[in-house]
């Protein structure tokens, strides 16, 4: 994605003091940036980030890129105890600046000789570019964001991130590649719940499904969009039942998750 010079993130060179950390969803996170150009409306790292970062600018303006993160990881994973690692959970490991900097290659790369497990979490197609080094490690789990179906609410809600047919194609792709497949169906936003369990049926191996942090923000963003109608608990239960049916009755594992 070229943006144009306006629209650049304000980006700064960071060296961090740890890049493997614990997590409280897998046992260890992997954030080779702080910051995201991606700029999701819902994403709650924006609820605490800009403070934990110093920057002012924002959420989805500011980018820090921990330019010592493949070395930090080299030293770190060698004392590490053996679990799951999580790439990544405060940004998208793949945002656009991963092009210049290679950040997140780089330490899958490191991952590539170590018996670790690896989930990959991200909205972005530049993951196909790694295919290489991805399937190098036995036992990794990649897979996307894909909360809707529409892609103008999609467009709405996550203004950087890739069209949502471009996410489906590089599941596919992973998917035909042997490598194992996920689709994290969260927030759940507004759309067609059955179009969606036909999306991602084919190319995910399984689905999460989470709801929206309603935070007065957030509330304000749906209201202002027009979009009040799917601000309820209602909203939530009728969307997710449909989609885990619909994926359920195509053979597909779901799980509705909360907090993820």
């Amino acid at each position: 994605m070229n943006q144009p010079e306006a629209n650049r993130p304000v980006v700064r060179e960071i060296e961090a003091k740890s890049i493997l950390n614990a997590s409280k969803i897998y046992d260890y996170c992997l954030n080779p940036y702080t910051g995201c150009e991606v700029g999701c409306v819902y994403c709650y790292a924006a609820l605490f980030m800009r403070r934990y970062s110093g920057h002012a600018e924002p959420w989805g303006r500011f980018v820090d890129a921990k330019i010592n993160a493949p070395g930090l990881l080299a030293r770190q994973i060698l004392k590490a105890k053996r679990g799951t690692i999580w790439i990544a959970s405060v940004c998208d490991p793949y945002q656009p600046l991963e092009k210049t900097y290679e950040l997140t290659r780089r330490c899958v790369e490191i991952l590539a000789g170590k018996d670790f497990p690896v989930v990959i979490q991200t909205k972005s197609s530049l993951l196909r570019r790694d295919l290489d080094v991805i399937r190098r490690i036995s036992d990794i789990e990649v897979g996307f964001t894909i909360p809707t179906d529409e892609e103008g609410i999609s467009r709405l809600f996550e203004p950087g991130a890739a069209p949502i047919r471009e996410r489906i194609e590089v599941l596919k792709e992973f998917k035909s590649a042997g490598v194992r497949t996920y689709a994290f169906a969260g927030p759940l936003l507004p759309g067609d719940p059955e179009s969606l369990a036909a999306l991602l049926a084919p190319v995910a191996g399984r689905v999460f499904i989470d709801r929206m942090n309603y935070i007065p923000a957030v509330r304000e963003f749906y209201v202002r969009n027009g979009l009040a109608d799917a601000l309820s608990d209602s909203f939530f239960r009728k969307q997710s039942a449909v989609l885990v049916r619909g994926l359920r009755s195509r053979g597909v594992s779901v799980e509705v998750v909360m907090g993820r």
